[in-house]
């Protein structure tokens, strides 16, 4: 049986991770970047958002996220839900996440919604959890284009398609 210390440490743990995945969506609807980065470890990180890329640096997403993401026009909702958290040890974890995403692109007039899940491990750097692994599964995605005051599907189905 574990100690009470050892339980209420992982207790702490866990919710540090939540916080963590609530700082990392918030992050990315304000558009803050510092913020956003700050959720990955340093050094080599897995990364791999489908349709957005694979990255081995938080770096590299980072400056995707800012070129892509960061403006006034792309407005989002990413909600998390449903985790999953399992500490392995005092400085490894990892977890599952349902996401719910909307956009609206005023500029193009599009809306996507997409839901699926992240498959998450974390690391504990310098005291603090962050994000070394990240794996995004698309379960469901609609765009519709509303150019014309009128909806019109472009795509329904799981994935979104590969852009370009």
């Amino acid at each position: 049986m574990q100690s009470v210390e050892r339980r209420l440490q992982v207790l702490e743990d866990i919710e540090a991770i939540r916080t963590l995945k609530a700082r990392y969506l918030f992050a990315c609807d304000r558009k803050d970047v510092a913020t956003f980065r700050a959720c990955f470890a340093d050094g080599r990180v897995e990364i791999d958002y489908g349709a957005v890329g694979k990255f081995d640096s938080a770096d590299a997403l980072a400056k995707v996220f800012r070129d892509m993401a960061c403006h006034e026009h792309m407005i989002e909702m990413h909600h998390g839900a449903n985790p999953q958290i399992q500490i392995v040890d005092d400085n490894a974890a990892r977890g599952t996440w349902s996401l719910h995403y909307s956009l609206i692109n005023t500029q193009t007039k599009g809306l996507t919604q997409l839901a699926g899940y992240y498959e998450d491990e974390y690391r504990k750097q310098n005291g603090a959890w962050k994000i070394s692994k990240t794996r995004f599964v698309a379960t469901s995605t609609l765009a519709l284009d509303y150019t014309d005051a009128v909806a019109k599907a472009l795509f329904a189905g799981r994935a979104p398609p590969l852009p370009g």
